[in-house]
């Protein structure tokens, strides 16, 4: 056996053993260390079109997924299947040698990419230390950002994004417009935020109101003023993991909260300065269940 092939085969099972071990701290930690599966990816995202763009030069990191074989390669591609290990080697080894390979094809979505074909070449050009690849791209657009090292629970989050996006076309009606949340269901509240909104802008317009004139109505006029308060006023300084999509939820269900307490009204800046100065020092656990009822 040529010496060269042989040490690849030896990083082969290199490969394969720092798979093992990541695959524990995935365990530990709670984190999958498998590629991200495209059908689930593009059902969740409701992806439809798709557009050639042809042969670019791709980061290696940015490819986290795999359109037929998410399985067969751990979250960093490294391989999982002994019976790959001839085959992986002699890519390797290729590669080493500086011989021309062919690029791979990928399918982008946002700013992450997943194999259509060419899985061994970036596993080994992984294991290489390789950064950029040659492919050949074909870019299916979403309207929502993802980025490498999405895990599970936050390509839900980001499905929940791309259909509340489908529903409002808030992002053609309010292109500056950024609405990021973590955690999942509060989209939804969005959701309802503008179905009342446009109700009592029939009842006191007194017409029906197209449904894209009430989300951008809402976004004008009760979103955007509410988060230039809390930017204002700074309270995004007390919760630095969360969001200003988040605060602005939070701000209005604490509106309500204080408008049933003191049986009048209360103005977003009350309601965000009240809602800071309560919860601002507690840990997020501890606010949660204040402000929750645990």
């Amino acid at each position: 056996m040529p010496p060269d092939l042989a040490e690849s085969l030896a990083e082969f099972d290199r490969a394969r053993f720092r798979s093992f071990l990541a695959s524990l701290a995935g365990l530990f930690s709670g984190r999958p260390n498998l590629l991200l599966p495209f059908d689930e990816v593009a059902g969740k995202l409701h992806l439809r079109r798709s557009l050639y763009r042809g042969l670019r030069t791709v980061e290696v990191r940015r490819i986290v997924g795999s359109v037929d074989k998410p399985e067969d390669f751990d979250r960093a591609f490294r391989p999982l299947r002994p019976d790959s290990r001839q085959r992986w080697a002699r890519i390797h080894r290729a590669m080493q040698a500086e011989e021309a390979i062919p690029p791979v094809q990928l399918y982008q979505v946002g700013q992450t990419f997943f194999v259509l074909d060419g899985h061994h070449r970036i596993s080994a050009a992984r294991e290489q230390g390789q950064e950029y690849i040659d492919a050949e791209v074909v870019e299916l657009p979403t309207p929502v950002d993802l980025e490498p090292g999405l895990s599970p629970a936050e390509l839900l989050v980001k499905a929940e994004q791309a259909g509340f996006l489908e529903q409002t076309g808030l992002d053609r009606l309010r292109p500056e417009a950024r609405l990021e949340v973590h955690k999942p269901g509060l989209y939804d509240v969005l959701l309802e935020h503008i179905a009342v909104h446009r109700y009592y802008m029939g009842l006191e317009q007194q017409r029906e109101i197209p449904w894209e004139e009430a989300v951008a109505h809402w976004y004008d006029t009760v979103y955007a003023p509410i988060v230039q308060v809390v930017r204002e006023q700074g309270v995004l300084e007390h919760f630095p993991h969360r969001t200003e999509t988040e605060l602005y939820v939070w701000v209005m269900d604490h509106r309500y909260f204080l408008s049933q307490e003191f049986h009048g009204e209360v103005t977003a800046e009350e309601a965000s300065s009240d809602f800071a100065a309560r919860y601002g020092g507690h840990t997020l656990w501890e606010w949660w269940q204040d402000l929750w009822g645990g």
